[in-house]
């Protein structure tokens, strides 16, 4: 192969990871962020440390949640289902019951 289309083939991935630490290295004090740490770990990990620095990014500028939906315990429930009452399981049914609860007959 000629050695220029090796150099242009290994020049852009390397020109790509600049541009990514020098996006990092602008942004980063934006969002309050370490710039040197944030910008070495974009540049030593290739394409990783870019994306895990927007994932960052992303979880520090996002507004917190209006409400918190673990106040009432561990489960969110629904206005319209709040006045219901909650079913008690009494273990599987019967099969005598089973043909009994709709009045069809199940057996052909």
């Amino acid at each position: 192969m000629d050695i220029a289309f090796i150099l242009v083939l290994l020049s852009f991935p390397a020109l790509l990871q600049t541009c990514f630490a020098i996006f990092v290295y602008v942004d980063a004090p934006d969002v309050r962020m370490p710039r040197r740490k944030w910008t070495l770990i974009a540049l030593l990990v290739p394409i990783f440390g870019f994306f895990t620095y927007l994932l960052e990014r992303a979880e520090r500028t996002s507004e917190p949640p209006d409400d918190d939906q673990f106040v009432d315990g561990p489960f969110r429930i629904h206005k319209s289902r709040a006045d219901d009452t909650p079913v008690v399981s009494e273990g599987p049914p019967d099969a005598d019951d089973l043909e009994e609860s709709d009045g069809t007959d199940r057996t052909e």
